[in-house]
């Protein structure tokens, strides 16, 4: 066995991604991520339950992140505007992350079982706002409605920012989706 290496998570994640990526999703293995990252499949399971987690492994630091900064923001600021907020900090989650995101998303994209995975990360993460929303007073619907906005920017936003060369920044295209949405709402 060789010199133990730290950051072993980070290593599944990249080796599932390059082999997903070359291979596909179906085709890939617990044992050959776990072989491509130099770790053994019993570390593998250690940090994932299965070879879908090691995409969606984020997704409770991404949710506490949110609710997190959603429940921090002013009590003055309007529901919109607390989500367009939480928003601005939720893009700094992903600084330095467009190549990875990038790639897994392509990944995703290319498999039926890992979008539906997806959305329903994506609606437990609605529903998690929505309850902080009302936690900060707002009624429903307007929680709700507020709280499907927020997720409707941040995955509209994200979709452009994983096709875009990466110079821009994900805020960028979370504040141009939030204000076509004003727009739209407002029937211009």
């Amino acid at each position: 066995m060789g010199r133990w290496e730290p950051n072993a998570r980070g290593r599944l994640e990249q080796a599932a991604l390059d082999l997903y990526s070359e291979r596909g999703f179906e085709q890939t293995t617990a044992a050959q991520i776990a072989k491509r990252a130099g770790l053994t499949e019993r570390t593998f399971f250690r940090h994932y339950a299965d070879k879908r987690e090691v995409l969606f492994g984020g997704s409770h630091a991404l949710e506490e992140i949110f609710v997190d900064t959603l429940a921090g923001t002013p009590d003055s600021a309007t529901p919109i505007d607390a989500m367009a907020s939480t928003l601005e900090t939720v893009a700094a989650f992903f600084l330095e992350r467009h190549e990875f995101a990038r790639q897994r998303q392509a990944v995703i994209m290319a498999n039926a079982e890992l979008r539906e995975r997806e959305l329903i990360k994506l609606a437990s993460l609605s529903a998690a706002l929505a309850a902080t929303l009302r936690r900060r007073g707002v009624k429903d619907p307007a929680a709700s409605l507020t709280a499907e906005a927020g997720i409707a920017v941040f995955k509209v936003g994200f979709e452009r920012w994983v096709g875009d060369s990466g110079e821009r920044t994900l805020a960028d295209f979370f504040r141009e989706s939030l204000d076509e949405l004003k727009a739209v709402a407002a029937g211009e």
